[in-house]
């Protein structure tokens, strides 16, 4: 009976060392996180056409024109 205490002694003492083990090894795992501004400032590129406002003005001026001149065409 002896033998049987000693060695459910042994398993309990060796799952306890790799729990404590584990949990060291877990704890050592720290990930970092760091917010940090950048270096250089922040380039915002843009690139826009205007060519359809254009194009609305135009046509209106070309509508009012041929409005105003009747017997062009």
């Amino acid at each position: 009976m002896q033998g049987l205490n000693e060695d459910k002694e042994v398993k309990t003492m060796k799952r306890m060392i790799f729990l404590v083990a584990g949990l060291v090894l877990l704890s050592a795992c720290n990930p970092t996180v760091r917010v940090e501004a950048p270096s250089e400032p922040i380039r915002i590129e843009a690139n826009i056409t205007i060519k359809h406002e254009i194009r609305i003005v135009v046509e209106k001026e070309v509508e009012e024109m041929f409005e105003e001149e009747e017997g062009l065409f």
